[in-house]
C-alpha cells in the first residue's frame, strides 16, 4: 500500500447514503489529483485505500457514531502519524484534538445548537468538542453563506478561516423525465421526520387544502421517536388515505418519485445547504421551501419560498400549485435555469484550490 502524506476521512460513508455522504462520494474524485489516501471501509479503484471498520456509520446509530468518534480521537491520530501525514480532510466535523494533526474540516449546519435536544450526542458534541475543533483547524469549508454567517454568530469563528462551497447535484441522474406519470397527484417530502424539518406543519397544511383528492409522499427513514407521532397525528386529521410513508428511498429511485411529484415541498425550519430542492429543480419539479437558513440561498426566485412557521402559508403555496398551471411551468423553468449554477465539478474544483493552499 503506497502512503500518502494527505489523508482524507472517508470513515462514516455506508451503503444507505443521504447528505453528508453524498457530498463526500461525489467531492473526493475531483481530489485525485493530491495523491490522497482515503480512509474508508470499501476499496475504491485507482485511489490509495486505508482500510477502517464498518461499524461505526450513522447505519449503526448511536453505537456506530460513538465508536466513530473514539477512533477518530484514538486510532485516526496514530495513523495521521504513522503516515506522516501533511494533512488531514475531514468532509464533516470531526478529527482529532488535543494532537498535533494538521486538518480542513466541512462544516454543514449547527443544527444540533439551534435546535437542542436533551440526551442526544450531536448536541453534547456541538457544545463541547466542537468548539476545540473550529480552534484546531487550519481551515474550515462551509456548504453555504448561511451556515459561515452561524459560526460567526456562534463561535466568532473569523470570516479569513473560512470559504463557503455550495453543494451541487449530478444533472446525469437528476433530469426531467419527458413522460412523467402524474396519475396518482402527490406532493412529496425527502428527508428525516426529525422536528426541525417541521413535518408536523407540513401534515396540518396539507389537511387543510381545499381539494382532498391530492396525497402527501414522505419519503426517508422512520424514526422510533417521532415517525409514531406523525401517524398519530395523521390520524387524528382523519387523512390516512391520503398520506403515504415511503421508507428509505435509494438513490437510484429517486428521480422516478420526483419526476412525477406534483410539487417537493420542502418547509424545513433549518438547513445547512438542502440537497432535495436542488435535486427537485434538477427534475425540473417545482418546490416549495422556506425562506429562512440556506434554502434562499439554493432556491433563489426558482421555488415559492415560505414562513415554515406559518402553516397557512404552506397550504397556500399548496393551492397555487394545484389550481395554476401556468405558475407550474414557470417554476419548472426557473428550476432548470437555476440548477445550471451548480455542479460537483465546480464544488470539487473550489474545494480542491482550498486545500491545495495548505498542502
Amino acid at each position: 500500500m503506497t502512503k500518502s502524506s494527505f489523508l482524507i476521512n472517508l470513515s462514516y460513508l455506508f451503503l444507505q447514503p443521504t447528505g453528508l455522504a453524498t457530498y463526500a462520494k461525489n467531492l473526493y474524485p475531483y481530489l485525485s489529483s493530491l495523491n490522497p489516501t482515503l480512509l474508508i471501509s470499501q476499496t475504491v479503484p485507482d485511489f490509495n485505500c486505508y482500510p477502517v471498520p464498518a461499524d461505526m456509520t450513522p447505519a449503526q446509530g448511536t453505537k456506530g457514531n460513538i465508536k466513530r468518534l473514539l477512533w477518530t480521537q484514538f486510532q485516526l491520530a496514530k495513523i495521521y502519524q504513522t503516515h506522516q501525514a501533511s494533512l488531514l480532510f475531514s468532509p464533516i466535523p470531526e478529527a482529532p484534538l488535543y494532537r498535533s494533526c494538521r486538518y480542513i474540516i466541512t462544516v454543514h449546519d449547527l443544527i444540533p445548537l439551534r435546535f437542542p435536544q436533551r440526551k442526544s450526542l450531536l448536541t453534547l458534541y456541538f457544545k463541547f468538542s466542537f468548539p476545540k475543533l473550529l480552534a484546531q483547524a487550519e481551515h474550515i469549508l462551509c456548504n453555504s453563506q448561511a451556515t459561515a454567517d452561524d459560526l460567526i454568530n456562534y463561535f466568532g469563528v473569523p470570516a479569513a478561516k473560512m470559504t463557503p462551497i455550495l453543494l451541487a447535484y449530478d444533472k446525469n441522474h437528476f433530469y426531467p423525465d419527458a413522460n412523467p406519470d402524474y396519475s396518482t397527484p402527490y406532493f412529496l417530502y425527502i428527508g428525516r421526520p426529525d422536528p426541525h424539518k417541521n413535518l408536523s406543519r407540513l401534515i396540518t397544511a396539507f389537511a387543510n387544502l381545499h381539494n382532498k383528492l391530492y396525497q402527501l409522499w414522505i419519503a426517508g427513514k422512520p424514526d422510533s421517536r417521532y415517525t409514531p407521532i406523525l401517524k398519530q397525528q395523521i390520524t387524528e386529521l382523519g387523512i390516512t388515505e391520503q398520506v403515504k410513508f415511503l421508507d428509505y428511498v435509494s438513490y437510484d429511485a429517486l428521480p422516478k418519485i420526483i419526476n412525477n411529484a406534483l410539487a417537493l415541498v420542502f418547509p424545513s425550519l433549518w438547513e445547512g445547504f438542502g440537497l432535495p430542492v436542488l435535486e427537485a429543480m434538477g427534475c425540473g419539479t417545482p418546490v416549495i421551501t422556506s425562506n429562512l437558513s440556506s434554502l434562499s440561498e439554493v432556491a433563489g426566485d426558482a421555488a415559492l419560498l415560505i414562513n415554515p412557521y406559518q402553516t397557512e402559508e404552506i397550504t397556500d403555496a399548496m393551492n397555487r400549485i394545484i389550481i395554476d398551471e401556468k405558475l407550474r411551468s414557470q417554476l419548472r423553468t426557473l428550476g432548470l435555469q437555476r440548477t445550471k449554477q451548480f455542479s460537483w465539478q465546480k464544488t470539487g474544483q473550489e474545494t480542491l484550490e482550498v486545500l491545495k493552499r495548505y498542502l
